[in-house]
């Protein structure tokens, strides 16, 4: 098991890019964050749900590294907790290092379990222009990498607050690699 803590946590009732953070938040099982648009049992998001309103919500819940925001600070753009819509910000914790299936042990109570990479879009842009091109991006070998973090749902609620602790229990081998949700 690797661990980190959670810096911040952030919901939004209505739609929006971005999401004000708050004391804490309350995860749901099988559903999300209490209160949040993005959750239930179905998918939320608005282009997921053009495709298919019916198609099980995998994105239930959304986790960033805080140490992308200091990642994308030195290549010029202020970015801070919430702003790219995530609802949990942690530090020390591989994020985009763990494979699907992993188990988020967060705070006293919730686990969620982690679906895959958040596929980051074009609001991005919107919201600063060219951070899309920090978070999305080829490697050297022409693979597509996601930065901006993981997406999960949610097992076990509970309360969720900054200073929380977050462990990773990594799935059975063999381990799958995250991909895009």
């Amino acid at each position: 098991m690797s661990g980190g803590n959670v810096t911040t946590v952030s919901s939004n009732g209505t739609y929006s890019f971005t999401k004000p953070n708050r004391e804490g938040i309350t995860l749901l099982a099988g559903l999300g964050v209490e209160g949040d648009v993005h959750a239930g049992v179905t998918v939320k998001h608005r282009s997921r749900v053009a495709q298919d309103p019916t198609q099980p919500n995998l994105r239930q819940v959304h986790l960033i590294h805080a140490e992308l925001f200091e990642d994308v600070a030195a290549a010029g753009f202020e970015v801070a907790p919430g702003d790219l819509g995530e609802n949990i910000t942690t530090r020390g914790i591989d994020l985009l290092g763990l494979p699907t299936g992993t188990l988020l042990r967060i705070g006293a109570e919730a686990v969620v379990e982690v679906t895959g990479l958040r596929n980051p879009c074009a609001q991005i842009d919107n919201f600063r222009h060219g951070l899309l091109k920090q978070v999305l991006g080829r490697d050297e070998n022409g693979e597509v990498f996601r930065k901006a973090g993981v997406m999960g749902v949610v097992l076990t609620g509970g309360e969720v607050r900054p200073g929380d602790p977050i462990t990773a229990e990594l799935p059975a081998e063999p381990h799958r690699p995250l991909e895009r949700v």
